[in-house]
């Protein structure tokens, strides 16, 4: 496949993945989703790949969705439609979306999640479906989306967190820095920006002195006690949610203040009173 908005390479048995827009922090779109899903699905078939590795090119792991294209397009389907609705055809796009992002967890082999600088939003959706997760210290994640306009679409902030942490963090949007997330289990490790190719690639190449029957049996293992938990289930519900967040009375109105004041603007007056409540904690 001629991949436009990734890299896919392969060495010594590991497949790597590299979210390539750079100059949009690697904010998703469709087009990005489904070449990821796509790569997944051709390292997870070659025969010579034990270990997939997802990173990011440039300054952040991933930004989240790319908001100035998804407002927009969600905007004119809407007036498209008289105003109107249809919950049906925004659940079957987003369900293709968040099984792209699923695929990091369904695929046979070994997922390991190299991040750096932001995971936030659609980004955090994305990469907490990878099977183990290291980041530099300074790395942040997090899904602001829930004060306004979205819900998680994978049900991995549960999985991971467990229920009164998840609530934590998803009833107030704030972000959690890398060593934290290290220290309650949300990733595996946290590491000094300097040592985390070197840390993945060390983890990588010992995951893959597995024979590859080994990792498949290991991996369908562990996932399927949360897929009997009823992951697929609650998945279902994060995307039914994630519509109806964007189409609430205050979501339509963040979505319209982003096309016309522009989409950082929207942002800053999102979460002008937890940066109010954030300073007033140091203070």
């Amino acid at each position: 496949m001629d991949y436009k908005n990734i890299k896919l390479s392969v060495d010594n048995r590991i497949a790597t993945i590299s979210l390539n827009r750079p100059e949009r922090l690697n904010a998703i779109t469709n087009e990005l989703l489904f070449e990821v899903q796509a790569a997944v699905l051709e390292a997870d078939h070659n025969e010579d790949v034990r270990v997939i590795v997802l990173k990011g090119e440039g300054k952040n792991f991933c930004a989240g969705y790319d908001l100035d294209i998804i407002t927009e397009d969600e905007s004119n389907k809407d007036n498209g439609g008289n105003g109107v609705w249809d919950p049906i055809h925004d659940y079957t796009w987003m369900s293709k979306n968040s099984n792209a992002m699923m695929s990091l967890f369904r695929c046979s082999k070994p997922v390991i999640a190299q991040v750096h600088g932001w995971a936030v939003g659609g980004g955090s959706d994305m990469v907490l479906c990878a099977d183990m997760i290291i980041a530099s210290e300074d790395a942040h994640f997090g899904y602001p989306p829930t004060r306004v306009w979205g819900a998680p679409t994978t049900p991995m902030w549960i999985v991971r967190l467990g229920m009164e942490r998840a609530k934590r963090l998803l009833f107030t949007g704030d972000s959690i820095n890398a060593v934290e997330a290290a220290k309650i289990g949300m990733i595996l490790e946290a590491v000094p920006l300097e040592q985390l190719e070197t840390k993945v690639n060390e983890l990588a190449n010992r995951v893959a002195l597995l024979p590859a029957n080994q990792l498949k049996m290991m991996k369908l293992y562990v996932n399927q006690m949360y897929l009997n938990m009823g992951l697929d289930t609650t998945q279902s519900f994060g995307i039914l949610f994630d519509g109806i967040a964007r189409h609430t009375p205050e979501g339509i109105a963040w979505r319209e203040s982003a096309i016309t004041n522009g989409v950082k603007h929207a942002l800053k007056e999102r979460d002008e009173a937890f940066r109010d409540y954030s300073q007033r904690v140091r203070d």
